[in-house]
């Protein structure tokens, strides 16, 4: 068989060798011809399947180079191996038929670890930080509103979503905890024409001023003065200043029904009271001075706000004392707004807020400021009629006091209570000059002992 016969007889054994096809004898007579080089095709096919079928399935370990196949492997079968092939014709050199190699396909080689595999780990790593980042964030938010007693409701109309929105940085306070709080509600330290100022101790021991609002019963309570309210309310939660008495909570029940606002409580008392009451405890010349220092700064950061806060109705009735008796502004009279059909007070208040201004604040300021020196309601006469000497205006029963100090504050309390309110001073302006006289930074003049913080986190743990 020459060479070129040769190819061709190999290339068709591994064809058939992988060919799904199980040909006898028979068979290959009718394809090839009746030739003996069909036994030899036929015993070569065989021999290539039974070593496919006998060799070990790849592994994913690194190949190992094969070695060769041996040269002296034969692709027959044993029988045809034995077989003494004919002798070849007188003057012809017997070709013995050269052997195929045995195919033995190769594993497939393991995907190298390059660039591709290690970034991909780092992606999976950042996955699973961002994961838990966001896992741990919401856990928190969740806390955060669930212990806030955020009343959560189906609503009923349009405004409930409103309401919710506005009441949602203010803790809401169940009925049952404060009537215990304020001892069934017998504990009143003030009252007002449309409501009641309770005094109540939570469990810890923190002090709260309960302001309940007067209402007979649900039918005279209308959806605007519900607006109104929760309205005032919010506002008066962005104040926020340590001389300013904060809302810290409230109540809302229907059955039955009330409304209420949770205030800090301040335990000396109206600053009114000290200086008209001869049963309360005498204000010395420095503690007065750090009072209306104390007022001027806060009313300074509600005037400075976006919008601007204006106090409704500020006097010496609206500013409370502390322990170490500093000033609490409070704004308790806001609620007398809201009942405008009622006579009385309630219409003043409304006819005063719709006219109400900064320049008013500054007026009412440099009242408190002469009640504070003199001990006695500001006189018009005697500030700008018949102007007097310092020594004469001071409350008699100051026992020192400097008397240019006074002159100084006298001639501040006339530039805000000028007749014409363009020509007032702002609140800004006023503590400037007010601390170039007394010398008394903002910290000075705020508690030293505030009892806020732990007082709202009774509120809200509760």
């Amino acid at each position: 068989m020459s060479s070129h016969g040769r190819w061709r007889f190999n290339l068709l054994i591994i064809f058939l060798t992988f060919l799904p096809l199980n040909l006898d004898s028979q068979e290959l007579v009718e394809v090839f011809g009746s030739s003996q080089d069909h036994l030899l095709i036929q015993s070569g096919v065989y021999e290539n399947r039974r070593i496919l079928a006998e060799s070990p399935r790849p592994r994913k370990d690194p190949p190992v180079e094969a070695s060769p196949p041996s040269p002296d492997l034969a692709t027959l079968s044993p029988p045809e191996l034995n077989r003494t092939p004919s002798s070849p014709p007188s003057g012809q050199t017997a070709e013995t038929p050269e052997t195929p190699p045995a195919i033995i396909p190769q594993p497939p080689s393991p995907p190298p670890s390059g660039p591709k595999n290690k970034s991909s780990k780092v992606y999976v790593i950042i996955g699973i930080v961002v994961g838990v980042f966001i896992f741990s964030g919401a856990l928190i938010i969740s806390f955060l509103i669930f212990s806030r007693k955020i009343p959560i409701k189906p609503w009923t109309s349009s405004g409930q979503l409103q309401d919710a929105l506005i009441t949602a940085d203010v803790p809401r306070l169940q009925l049952s905890e404060l009537r215990a709080a304020c001892e069934d509600f017998s504990n009143v330290i003030g009252s007002f024409s449309d409501g009641t100022i309770y005094k109540g101790t939570l469990p810890t021991g923190a002090e709260i001023a309960v302001v309940s609002i007067t209402v007979g019963s649900r039918a005279a309570w209308s959806t605007a003065m519900e607006t109104q309210l929760l309205q005032k309310m919010h506002k008066l939660s962005k104040v926020d200043h340590k001389n300013f008495l904060n809302v810290i909570g409230y109540c809302h029940e229907e059955e039955p029904f009330h409304r209420m606002l949770v205030f800090e409580y301040a335990p000396n008392g109206s600053l009114s009271d000290h200086l008209h009451s001869q049963h309360m405890e005498h204000l010395d010349w420095p503690t007065r001075l750090r009072i209306f220092m104390g007022i001027a700064y806060c009313l300074e950061h509600m005037h400075n706000l976006s919008p601007p806060i204006l106090h409704t109705n500020l006097d010496s009735s609206s500013v409370y004392l502390t322990e170490d008796n500093a000033a609490k502004l409070s704004d308790f009279s806001v609620i007398n707004s809201i009942f405008p059909s009622k006579e009385g007070s309630s219409s003043k208040n409304l006819l005063e807020s719709s006219l109400l201004d900064t320049e008013t604040n500054v007026f009412n300021f440099g009242a408190v400021v002469f009640e504070i020196i003199s001990g006695k309601f500001p006189d018009p006469d005697s500030l700008f009629i018949e102007p007097k000497h310092a020594k004469d205006l001071v409350d008699p029963t100051l026992k020192t006091f400097q008397e240019d100090v006074v002159e100084r504050l006298l001639e501040v309390v006339r530039q805000c209570m000028n007749p014409y309110s363009a020509n007032r001073p702002t609140m800004r302006e006023v503590v400037v000059k007010l601390r170039e006289i007394t010398g008394i930074e903002a910290d000075a003049a705020m508690p030293r002992l505030s009892p806020r913080w732990w007082t709202e986190l009774e509120i809200i743990s509760t």
